[in-house]
């Protein structure tokens, strides 16, 4: 029997056992919704904005081992949306997104909301396709699918113009595909593997640098095992976060531009590396140069092959899917017994100590203004770290890095590569829809949350109960710090002079809104917030901040991780460097 191509697009969707779609309505688009309204296997969530829907996809997709499905329009809905692909494919999230296209007679014409779709999003995603007859609709979204979720996962778009969803062919959806000139690598060679074990035996000063790869590969159990199996310290990208526990001794921090002070200086000096599912991006190692400068031995295993040696060449590279690389060490490493050498281990750690006592995360506290520090340590208390937490891009986005100890993967969302404003609320969203029993909070600021605030409309809806953190320092407070480090207090732009009244519009959309002026009811508000009396509810609360707070550890543009602005009570400390220092134990 034949169907629609628009019937096809829903029946490929439930053989992939979709359970939410996230779209917006059009024109080109229409036939599709049209079948989603006659089918019940997978429920569809109306945002109030494309780049909405993307992010809450997205979401749904790190919070979970599922691919997001966002639907949208021709022409300025699929412009809405390139923001939020671009987003998923800069931190490699596995979503497909269909967008309407004008009549296949009508493109390259101008039509009525007509853009090149496929041209747009050829720099941001990982691969995309443009159906042009209905037969090929199944293979197509088969492949679509099978793209998105394996190897480096990311993003891929299908593009269907609109007769073709009103064209009609004989379903059959493929069981398998096979693209010959994609073939991901899951095993990585056991030659390597081999090198990888003798040089983290015979290290002195070994490191584990675990990326936001680990967490995608669902390869948190074996980065734990091979950390405390061989007693080894261990960072966390920000995009990493979660894939070792935040609260165990072993844990050195987040490194990078905003990293701990131990995180970074072990990162600088350590003689052997091992990189897992991380890409040595600026914002974690700043200046390739200066990093390379302190000689050291670099172990990359990375599924992705165009990743290794990008931007810092490594000595031996394991191309393959993490989680599987790191058990066959691990396996390799249990039969054998063999252990890094114990003294060279604990002088390390006498290091490292020194490194970690004066604590780089300190701050000052006050009874008179809120620090926002001070409210995401009260979120952690009182969630008992357990909440899934989103964010928007800035000031709030570190401190929640740096102060919510994330145990746990899958637990920390945020747009890590692209630094997009607006992520945070749709994606508390679409994870809350991913994980309807967990405790969802979007921590955010007074600038990231007018990007998409009309979400709070789609929470209504969908009944989705997050709770906003907004830490409003009345300032688009990263712009401002780099303003008064960089550009002599010359305050161009960044302060935020008729903010709305955010108690009022959280309720005018039927939520909960708080305004809290006093550190004295920090505690207490979010206390209500997270009651059982309030676990249904969208409670929106407005921490008015300390304005003048800023960041710290701080590497500058240009510094090494060796380098950094440290918070007032270091001022005192001499980052020292390590060629002037025989005894690297002593260095401080």
């Amino acid at each position: 029997m034949q169907i629609s191509g628009a019937e096809i697009v829903t029946r490929c969707l439930q053989e992939e056992g979709v359970e939410f779609v996230f779209g917006y309505p059009g024109g080109a688009v229409l036939d599709i919704y049209d079948a989603i309204f006659r089918q019940d296997k997978f429920k569809h969530v109306l945002v109030r904005h494309e780049q909405a829907a993307v992010h809450a996809a997205d979401a749904y997709s790190r919070s979970s081992d599922r691919v997001g499905v966002a639907l949208v329009t021709s022409g300025p809905g699929a412009t809405n949306a390139v923001t939020g692909i671009a987003t998923a494919y800069m931190d490699s999230i596995p979503m497909v997104v269909i967008s309407g296209q004008v009549p296949t007679p009508a493109i390259g014409l101008d039509a009525f909301q007509e853009v090149d779709m496929v041209g747009i999003t050829r720099p941001c995603v990982k691969h995309n396709f443009l159906v042009k007859d209905v037969n090929d609709i199944a293979a197509t979204m088969k492949k679509a699918f099978y793209i998105a979720k394996t190897g480096r996962p990311g993003p891929v778009v299908v593009d269907i113009p609109k007769d073709v969803t009103q064209q009609r062919a004989e379903f059959h959806y493929p069981e398998s595909v096979h693209i010959r000139s994609y073939v991901p690598a899951t095993r990585g060679h056991p030659g390597q593997i081999k090198k990888a074990i003798n040089l983290l035996l015979e290290a002195k000063r070994p490191y584990v640098y675990v990326g936001g790869g680990a967490v995608q590969g669902n390869a948190a159990a074996e980065v734990t095992e091979l950390v405390k199996s061989l007693g080894l310290p261990c960072t966390n990208t920000l995009m990493g976060l979660g894939a070792y526990p935040g609260t165990d001794k072993q844990f050195l921090g987040m490194l990078g531009m905003h990293g701990t002070y131990e995180a970074n200086m072990a990162m600088q000096y350590c003689d052997v590396l091992i990189a897992v599912g991380a890409r040595f991006d600026d914002r974690v190692i700043s200046v390739p140069s200066h990093f390379l400068s302190q000689p050291k031995k670099i172990i990359h295993i990375d599924v992705d092959p165009s990743s290794i040696s990008k931007r810092v060449k490594v000595d031996v590279p394991i191309v393959g899917d993490v989680k599987h690389v790191l058990r066959e060490m691990l396996d390799i490493l249990n039969q054998s017994g063999q252990k890094p050498d114990a003294g060279h281990l604990n002088n390390w750690w006498t290091q490292i100590e020194k490194w970690r006592a004066p604590n780089s995360l300190l701050y000052t506290p006050s009874s008179e203004l809120i620090k926002p520090q001070f409210v995401v340590e009260k979120l952690y208390e009182i969630t008992g770290g357990k909440a899934i937490v989103t964010s928007d891009v800035g000031q709030h986005q570190m401190w929640a890095a740096q102060y919510y100890r994330f145990d746990s993967p899958k637990q920390w969302l945020n747009s890590g590569g692209l630094g997009t404003m607006g992520f945070g609320l749709p994606a508390a969203m679409g994870a809350q829809l991913a994980n309807p029993d967990a405790t969802v909070a979007c921590i955010t600021g007074e600038g990231s949350i007018q990007m998409n605030i009309q979400e709070l409309s789609t929470c209504k809806q969908y009944h989705t109960p997050v709770k906003v953190l907004a830490l409003n320092n009345r300032y688009l407070g990263m712009v401002r710090q780099w303003q008064q480090f960089f550009y002599g207090t010359r305050y161009s732009e960044s302060y935020m002079d008729a903010l709305p009244d955010f108690v009022k519009i959280a309720e005018a959309y039927g939520h909960i809104g708080f305004k809290i002026e006093n550190p004295s009811d920090v505690e207490p508000v979010l206390r209500e917030a997270f009651s059982p009396a309030l676990k249904e509810r969208l409670v929106f609360m407005d921490f008015r901040t300390d304005q003048s707070e800023n960041v710290f550890p701080m590497v500058q543009n240009g510094k090494g991780l060796d380098q950094m602005d440290l918070p007032p009570h270091m001022s005192d400390i001499q980052q020292v460097p390590f060629e002037n220092n025989r005894d690297y134990g002593n260095m401080c």
